[in-house]
């Protein structure tokens, strides 16, 4: 009821690109009820992210990596939790283990989708309708409504950046911010068949510089190989941040671009988070499942018969849906912000 204080523990994905659609879901219990105080359960390499989402009150860390089951510590922790009297807990992941904290909270109410078979763990296991819930933003949403639906506006992420941060980034790496400055992120943590080529991400760069802007790389330590190759087409002319950044600072340098490029990554829906404009390139998966979540992106999908797969690398070894996407059409979408 909107005026009484109300305990939600959100149970968290571990994707940093589902945790910045998850906040669609904090923004919608906040708006239902102001006074409903949310604390997230979730890996601490998220914690940069929730810590920019004013909805959220708490995070909790989660003492498991990803994929570890740790029964006897998903216990621990769930009863070391209930002298916080959680009053609901909302399961976002769909796996069997995800439910056991809640379920060790004695938490009264816990909602979630059946996923892998959680009858008694959850006390409102719901059934997922994916022709319903197309988009991954609409099944955490919805598990926040009562009736199971979901609205048709539903609120963007967005994440608040505070100028004190962006000062310290700003001397920290000694960025110029005079000119324009485009972003590249040619990771993709899921695997190869997200991953534009190297040689059209620096293409790219290359135009862009010769127009005078600067071009930054980022992304993490996993896509150091990446970033060498587009620095060796480029001259060594991109300021490479890859694996030089925490998450935190990733995402304030994001936040002083002038337009993003990039994969069907986190980061892409870290700079969407952030009002930017931005190019997502998809291969494998699908725009219509993950889409960057506001109106001013511009998505790059070539829709092949044989994708979206979902597939980590392309099952017929030669990534069409990725490799027939130019850097012309790249740099097309960049020149419709009208910069």
């Amino acid at each position: 009821m909107a005026g009484d204080l109300e305990k939600v523990l959100i149970v968290g994905p571990s994707w940093i690109g589902d945790m910045v659609m998850a906040q669609s879901l904090f923004i919608t219990l906040k708006s239902l009820n102001p006074d409903t105080q949310i604390d997230v359960l979730a890996p601490a390499w998220t914690f940069p992210l929730l810590a920019r989402m004013p909805e959220v009150n708490k995070s909790v860390a989660m003492p498991l990596g990803h994929g570890q089951l740790g029964l006897g510590d998903r216990f621990k922790l769930g009863r070391h939790l209930i002298a916080e009297h959680y009053q609901r807990a909302v399961v976002l992941p769909n796996s069997w283990k995800s439910a056991l904290v809640p379920f060790a909270a004695k938490i009264p109410q816990r909602i979630g989708y059946l996923g892998e078979c959680r009858w008694g763990l959850l006390t409102e296991p719901r059934k997922l309708f994916k022709q319903d819930l197309p988009m991954t933003v609409q099944r955490f949403v919805s598990l926040g409504l009562v009736d199971g639906g979901c609205p048709a506006d539903i609120p963007i992420p967005k994440l608040q950046v505070s100028q004190i941060e962006l000062g310290v980034v700003k001397d920290k790496f000694h960025l110029d911010t005079g000119g324009r400055i485009l972003a590249l992120c040619p990771g993709a943590e899921y695997g190869l068949a997200k991953r534009w080529l190297p040689e059209r991400f620096a293409a790219v760069a290359k135009a862009k510089i010769a127009e005078g802007w600067q071009v930054m790389l980022l992304g993490s330590d996993k896509d150091r190989d990446v970033a060498e190759q587009i620095n060796l087409l480029t001259n060594n002319q991109c300021i490479d941040f890859i694996g030089k950044t925490t998450l935190a600072e990733a995402v304030d340098l994001l936040s002083l671009v002038d337009v993003v490029v990039s994969n069907d990554s986190g980061l892409m829906h870290v700079a969407a988070a952030l009002n930017k404009p931005l190019v997502a390139i998809y291969g494998s998966s699908d725009p219509g499942f993950t889409p960057p979540l506001h109106q001013g992106a511009r998505i790059v999908s070539l829709q092949k018969s044989c994708a979206p797969c979902f597939k980590r690398e392309c099952p017929l070894g030669h990534t069409h849906c990725l490799t027939e996407i130019t850097s012309d059409r790249v740099l097309s979408e960049i020149s419709t912000f009208n910069l």
